[in-house]
């Protein structure tokens, strides 16, 4: 087992899958509008035309699946959350779409001329596993790409949320482990995993991306609402330290207020790679 999978695979996979069973509207509504903002630059780096067949890993509710065939890709894209495979076929009718499992794909080999994965990689217990098998459906000379959060002293959403925890909360809630959450926050650290998997040609860089809040209370409630891990963190705070957690986050959003808008950077990493021709 490499030392950055999860100590129990099967228990985390779990919990993840339990958390997305549930998180469709909620994901969509705190997170959607922030994650959309890296499938353009996603999509390039996978140097996309018209014509390419190409996978969407972990698609969600199917939207960089849909940006793809509306530049004229024939797109296939996978989850393995039943409630986000029949979100994405609802939004997105002419792309199909089907339940997988990024670790062990159901196609044959040299099935695609490019993948993509746009944040799933935080949600696996074996990453490596899934570059491998990107690799795998790949043909030659066809380039897979992913995103990732930056460091949360970047994101900033993120070290807002986690300072919170820290300074008010119980940090040590006992969940399922999983590979660290910003493991590919390390370019070195994506490029050393691309390489592994037998990708050439790695490519790293920021992306920059602004969250957008109409109220200082929205950052956290996204959190409490919207995501796997650290809504399981909140969620097993105790009301008084929830609260002040709450307010903390609140205090520190409002530092972002542009124009009566609050605006937090939160840059995703972007890595892309070659399958040797």
């Amino acid at each position: 087992m490499s030392v950055n999978e999860a100590p129990d695979p099967n228990a985390f996979r779990d919990f993840e899958h339990a958390g997305w069973e549930v998180n469709v509207s909620e994901y969509e509504d705190a997170f959607a509008r922030l994650t959309s903002q890296a499938i353009g630059p996603l999509l390039d780096a996978v140097n996309l035309r018209p014509g390419i067949k190409l996978l969407d890993i972990a698609t969600g509710p199917g939207y960089v699946a849909a940006a793809a065939a509306a530049r004229g890709a024939r797109v296939g894209g996978i989850d393995f959350s039943a409630p986000m495979v029949a979100r994405a076929r609802e939004l997105n009718a002419a792309v199909e779409f089907q339940e997988g499992d990024a670790e062990a794909l159901s196609f044959p080999d040299a099935s695609f001329d490019a993948a993509v994965m746009n944040f799933g990689i935080l949600h696996l217990a074996r990453p490596e596993r899934a570059m491998n098998q990107a690799a795998r459906v790949l043909t030659p000379g066809g380039r897979f790409a992913f995103t990732a959060w930056a460091k949360p002293e970047e994101a900033i959403g993120f070290g807002i949320i986690l300072n919170a925890i820290q300074s008010h909360g119980n940090a040590e809630v006992q969940l399922p482990q999983g590979p660290p959450f910003f493991r590919f926050s390390d370019p070195d650290e994506c490029d050393r995993t691309l390489r592994g998997a037998g990708f050439s040609d790695v490519k790293v860089r920021h992306v920059p991306q602004v969250w957008r809040f109409t109220a200082p209370d929205e950052p956290f409630e996204a959190f409490y609402s919207g995501g796997v891990r650290i809504k399981a963190i909140l969620r097993a705070q105790s009301d008084e330290a929830l609260g002040a957690i709450r307010m903390a986050v609140r205090e520190a959003a409002k530092k972002f207020i542009r124009h009566g808008v609050i605006e937090i950077p939160m840059p995703a990493v972007l890595a892309s790679a070659q399958k040797p021709a």
